[in-house]
């Protein structure tokens, strides 16, 4: 089980520190490449929050 909430942990972090450098760039970065940006960093954080929702094996 320890290795499960390990596993979770190692895929959240870098989901959530990559979505939120994406959004960084959306919010203060160049407009063309805006929406692309915001939707690759909600995606990510979307999959980090997403794991750490999955159930674990007991």
């Amino acid at each position: 089980m320890s290795l499960n909430k390990t596993a979770k942990g190692i895929v959240m972090v870098p989901c959530l520190l990559l979505g939120g450098a994406f959004l960084s760039a959306a919010i203060w970065g160049d407009q063309a490449n805006q929406t692309l940006a915001l939707c690759i960093g909600l995606a990510l954080i979307g999959a980090g929050l997403l794991a750490q929702l999955m159930p674990t094996e007991t």
